[in-house]
C-alpha cells in the first residue's frame, strides 16, 4: 500500500466515524509513524508503507475512531508556536486560547515593544489560575522572559505535566507552580516547587493582598454541567475537572472575579477565557466587583472569547457567591 492509499483509507475510516477533521487527523497519525511532516506526505504519496507501519497506523486510527483525540494519541499539541506534552490529566491547548495570550501580551503599557524597550523594562508579575498543561503561563514566559510568572492548579497531575512542559521549553528557575483551589493555592504550605523551579526569595513574594500583581489570567472550566454529556467524544475524554463550570458554567469564574481585586495592583488587569454566550453575565460580574474598562475580544473564528477588565482605584467589598 502506498502513502496516498493509506491516507485515503484512514480518512475514510475516520469520516465514517463522524470525525470532522478526518483528513487532518489521518495525515497527522500517519506522519507520526513515518517520522516525517504532514507537508511531505503528499510529495511522497507514491512511496510504499511497510506492513509494520501500516498495522501501527491502523491501530491509531481505531483509537481515534473510539473518540480519543489526536493530541492524546500523539502525546503532544502545538500552542503558540511551542510543542506541549499533553495527556488525559490536562485540557488540550486550543488555538482559541492563543487569543488570551495575545491580549495579555498587549495589555496596558507593557506590550512587547522593541528589543531595547524589553531590556529596559523591569520584571512584571503574572498570575495564571487553572494552569493545566501550563500552556498560557509558559507561552507568556517564553515570549517575555522578563516576566515573573506564578501558576496554580488544583490538580497535582496537571501541575506535574505543566512542570514537565516548563522544563522542556524554558530555562531553569522560570515559573513558580503552586497547588490548590484558585487563590487558596497562594497560601498553601509548603508551596509545590520542584528542584527545577526557583525557591521563594525576598525578591519573589507570593502574590497576595500585601503583594499584589498587575495581571491575572485564566482559562477556567466554564462548560455548564448539563452540557458535558453532549460534548464531542474527544472532549468528553478530557478531564472533567478542567471542563465542568457548574450549573451555569460560571462557578469558578464567579470566584475568580470576586476575589481578583484583592490580588491585583491598582490599574491591574483580569483576563478570562469563556464561552461567547457567557460574556454578558461575566461583564456583570466584573462590574459588580468594581472593574472598569470592561471589554471582550474575539477569537480566530470571530467569536467573543476573552473578557478583560481593569481594577478601579476604588473597589467595592465583594465576597464569592
Amino acid at each position: 500500500m502506498t502513502i496516498r492509499e493509506a491516507l485515503a483509507e484512514g480518512t475514510a475510516s475516520l469520516k465514517a466515524a463522524g470525525i470532522e477533521t478526518s483528513s487532518l487527523d489521518s495525515s497527522l497519525l500517519l506522519a507520526e509513524f513515518l517520522n516525517t511532516g504532514r507537508s511531505k506526505l503528499t510529495a511522497a504519496g507514491n512511496d510504499p508503507v511497510s506492513q509494520e507501519s501500516l498495522t501501527a497506523f491502523r491501530r491509531l486510527i481505531k483509537r481515534r475512531q473510539s473518540g480519543e483525540c489526536t493530541a492524546y494519541i500523539l502525546g503532544r499539541k502545538e500552542f503558540y508556536g511551542l510543542e506541549f506534552l499533553v495527556n488525559p490529566s490536562v485540557l488540550v491547548p486550543r488555538p482559541d486560547t492563543e487569543t488570551l495570550v495575545e491580549i495579555a501580551i498587549g495589555t496596558g503599557d507593557w506590550g512587547l515593544g522593541t528589543g531595547e524597550e524589553r531590556a529596559n523594562r523591569q520584571s512584571f508579575r503574572v498570575l495564571d489560575l487553572c494552569t493545566g498543561s501550563g500552556a498560557i503561563a509558559i507561552a507568556l514566559k517564553h515570549t517575555m522572559p522578563e516576566l515573573e510568572v506564578w501558576a496554580t492548579d488544583i490538580s497535582s497531575e496537571a501541575l506535574e505535566t505543566a512542570q514537565t512542559n516548563a522544563a522542556r521549553l524554558l530555562p531553569p528557575n522560570s515559573i513558580h507552580f503552586l497547588q490548590g483551589d484558585l487563590y487558596d493555592a497562594l497560601s498553601s504550605t509548603p508551596p509545590l516547587l520542584t528542584s527545577h523551579f526557583s525557591l521563594l526569595t525576598a525578591y519573589s513574594p507570593v502574590p497576595s493582598p500585601q503583594s499584589p500583581v498587575p495581571l491575572i489570567v485564566s482559562n477556567p472550566p466554564y462548560i455548564p454541567t448539563t452540557e458535558l454529556p453532549s460534548l464531542p467524544p474527544e472532549v468528553r475524554m478530557e478531564p472533567a475537572l478542567a471542563l465542568d463550570g457548574g450549573g451555569d458554567g460560571l462557578d469558578l469564574i464567579r470566584k475568580i472575579v470576586s476575589r481578583a481585586p484583592e490580588f491585583l495592583c491598582k490599574g491591574g488587569a483580569l483576563l478570562l477565557e469563556a464561552d461567547p454566550r457567557q460574556m454578558a453575565a461575566i461583564a456583570s460580574l466584573y462590574e459588580k466587583a468594581g472593574f472598569s474598562d470592561i471589554q471582550t475580544h474575539v477569537d480566530l473564528s470571530g467569536r467573543e472569547r476573552v473578557i478583560t477588565g481593569i481594577k478601579s482605584n476604588q473597589q467595592r467589598n465583594q465576597k464569592p457567591t
